[in-house]
């Protein structure tokens, strides 16, 4: 019996462990470790910030599903991995040994890399619930004091489209109340120009974006470095396209939201050889690290490549449908690993993401995510506002009941309509 240890129980390794268990079946023996013991869907955290949704709603307890799936979970947080020893350390003092190890920790948020940024400072951040819970408080100071805000993501960020979510969100929250003509609102990004994504683009989502942006009347400032933030204060050098400093800003905000740079969490960055420089999980095409093939890894703690070179720091996004592709190809690459077999199975690299636009929203596809792309598109409309919110709901009952099933493909198929979207993948994985 093979034992098979998944660090982390977000987006990647709560599906992941389902996914094993289903394609394992029930003889080798699969544990989770989770510093937390619940998941919660992260896609919601914007509108947590705004009040639009509580904890509950996004939450569920690990414990229910993966032990009627027959998976252990372990309420710790792993401090260090012996990749020669095939062993994980935990903090509370007990460590596990594995046959296989799957890394799916998420990323450590670099809010130390430029002074003022994040919660302990001067601005907000919504990558996690604590974190919009808080922005929430401060939200809500906004409200009864109007002012500037501020919204972005700063150099080296790779997930931009929360960022344009939250500032469409904001804006939509605040016509509802009447405070909007209060509250000037200016998106900053690292991005070389508005709807980049950090893809180079999708579709005509520069077009559209920017059609938005000054619909709600929401000014922009790309190119950006944000260098810094003090007290009602963020200040941003505006780079030209050689990335030479053009001009530098300095913009009063009383509420800001910039999402930060990611890296590896550092007990995964500190294993030399298992990491890039900025601390994510180098992996082969099976998903698995070319120094110790039993590790795998899935997620935003993966190493991927930008797109392009951008004059300013750019990263990749790593979407929800991506990251199913890459549990698929894990489970299947373990169970073929156990059976004494080479490894077959390979993500596909689509890119597929729903942005909330408060009462609307914009849906981009791009596949694969690295040029030359063999489908690429972006589309508006009402519909994308209620699919997320319906995705939002499909995920978490499907993680509650502890079901493995193909959540993204199914679910847009039926959402989004698009028939085609399996023979396409196909298509676009045969002519990688």
């Amino acid at each position: 019996m093979a034992h098979i240890v998944i660090i982390g129980a977000g987006l990647a390794g709560m599906p992941l462990a389902l996914e094993l268990r289903k394609t394992l079946g029930p003889k080798q023996k699969i544990t989770v470790v989770s510093p937390a013991d619940h998941f919660q869907f992260v896609p919601s955290n914007p509108w947590i910030a705004v009040g639009w949704r509580e904890r509950p709603k996004t939450t569920t307890p690990l414990a229910p599903p993966l032990r009627k799936r027959n998976v252990d979970l372990v309420v710790d947080s792993m401090v260090g991995i012996d990749p020669d020893a095939q062993r994980i350390e935990l903090k509370g003092g007990e460590g596990l040994d594995y046959d296989y190890l799957a890394i799916t920790t998420g990323p450590k948020l670099a809010f130390d890399e430029i002074p003022g940024l994040g919660p302990d400072g001067y601005s907000q951040s919504i990558c996690t619930l604590d974190h919009s819970e808080h922005c929430r408080g401060e939200y809500e100071q906004l409200l009864a004091s109007p002012g500037p805000v501020v919204i972005g993501a700063a150099q080296g960020a790779s997930c931009f489209g929360p960022a344009y979510e939250f500032a469409f969100i904001l804006d939509r929250d605040l016509r509802k109340r009447g405070l909007r003509d209060q509250v000037p609102i200016t998106f900053v990004s690292s991005e070389p120009y508005i709807g980049h994504l950090g893809l180079g683009g999708v579709g005509d989502s520069k077009g559209l974006l920017e059609h938005e942006l000054r619909q709600r009347d929401i000014r922009w400032v790309c190119n950006a470095s944000t260098e810094k933030l003090e007290d009602g204060k963020v200040f941003v050098k505006e780079h030209d396209d050689q990335g030479e400093v053009r001009r530098e800003h300095q913009i009063d905000s009383v509420f800001s939201m910039i999402l930060p740079a990611f890296k590896g969490v550092d007990p995964v960055a500190s294993v030399e050889g298992l990491c890039n420089p900025r601390g994510f999980v180098q992996i082969d095409e099976y998903q698995r690290n070319p120094k110790w093939p039993n590790i795998y890894a899935s997620g935003v703690c993966v190493a991927i490549p930008p797109v392009e070179k951008t004059p300013v720091p750019t990263g990749a996004p790593k979407t929800g449908y991506m990251i199913e592709s890459m549990n698929t190809a894990i489970a299947e690459n373990i169970k073929l690993a156990i059976a004494g077999e080479q490894p077959e199975a390979r993500a596909t690299w689509n890119a597929l993401c729903l942005a909330d636009m408060g009462n609307t929203g914009a849906a981009f596809l791009a596949m694969p995510q690295m040029p030359p792309r063999n489908v690429t598109w972006t589309r508006k409309g009402k519909w994308v506002h209620w699919a997320k919110s319906a995705f939002e709901w499909y995920f978490l009952r499907k993680m509650r009941k502890g079901v493995a099933e193909p959540a993204y493909e199914r679910a847009m198929l039926r959402l989004l309509g698009i028939r085609r979207l399996r023979a396409q993948r196909q298509a676009a994985a045969k002519s990688r």
